[in-house]
């Protein structure tokens, strides 16, 4: 872990990330990317009229200010800090500060206690997520502690499962998390037996790992949705992080049949750290 990335818009809710992100750069001597999308029209960026080049530097010296008073932050003294201050399309434009800062990570803040959903859809936070190709670990709240003890990754141990997967337990391995990876069988026509089910992890990790030795920490469950027997095994083992799988531009993936990534991610009360498919 060597460079964390926040997106900040001096909300509350960034500074849960901002927070986070120090506890992490304390533990892991990481540097912290503080980003601060300055969203202004296109022909405020594009106009060559002398008025026009004007205000857009007021905008930047406007928003240097404040971005230096916000992070003049006690819980991040001693902690590499680099501003950078970015326009407009928010969403295209975090990839490219991923790739000149080579970051690991990126925190932000999600608005609301009763799920993601209301920063995910139509928000930044829901183009962060889509377009990152790097871990994008979303809270909700302020966390007392980072340390990520047990984390789920929910899977139906399809071969569109193993990208995520793997950059998952390398993740997991960096914060030192226990991964147990959850399969939910539900009652209908999706139902499988323990042995159609054993088969087909086998046949995952064959092609994932070239190895079995994950298979004692796969768990299946038996519940009405996937959604239910998710957060239901993780309340059971008391998770600390939920990890979910994306599809880039199209959201959050359809894992297990019948399910949405998002309804899970709705109803979680620990944080969730997507992965790109």
């Amino acid at each position: 872990m060597n460079k964390i990335i926040v997106p900040l818009d001096f909300s509350e809710y960034s500074e849960f990330a901002l927070k986070a992100a120090a506890k992490l750069a304390k533990k892991y001597n990481a540097e912290i990317i503080a980003l601060h999308m300055l969203e202004m029209a296109n022909v405020m960026l594009t106009s060559s009229e002398g008025i026009i080049d004007e205000r857009t530097v007021f905008f930047f010296k406007l928003a240097e200010q404040r971005f230096e008073t916000f992070l003049q932050k006690d819980y991040l003294t001693g902690i590499k800090v680099t501003p950078v201050i970015k326009h407009f399309k928010v969403f295209s434009e975090v990839n490219e500060v991923v790739k000149h800062h080579d970051a690991d990570l990126i925190i932000m803040g999600s608005k609301g206690t009763s799920g993601v959903m209301g920063a995910f859809v139509g928000s930044n936070t829901e183009r962060v997520v889509r377009h990152s190709d790097i871990p994008v670990l979303v809270l909700k709240n302020d966390l007392n502690d980072i340390n990520f003890k047990s984390a789920i990754f929910a899977c139906d141990f399809s071969e569109e499962s193993i990208r995520p997967y793997l950059n998952a337990v390398k993740m997991m391995d960096k914060l030192g998390s226990k991964l147990h990876l959850v399969h939910v069988n539900l009652s209908n026509n999706s139902f499988k037996s323990s042995t159609e089910i054993e088969r087909m992890v086998v046949n995952f990790f064959t092609k994932a790992d070239r190895n079995l030795d994950r298979m004692a920490d796969v768990h299946y469950v038996n519940d009405y949705s996937v959604e239910e027997g998710v957060l239901n095994f993780s309340d059971k083992i008391g998770a600390d992080l939920l990890l979910i799988p994306t599809h880039g531009r199209k959201g959050l993936a359809h894992f297990f049949e019948g399910s949405i990534g998002e309804d899970i991610a709705n109803h979680a009360e620990v944080p969730v750290m997507t992965f790109k498919i």
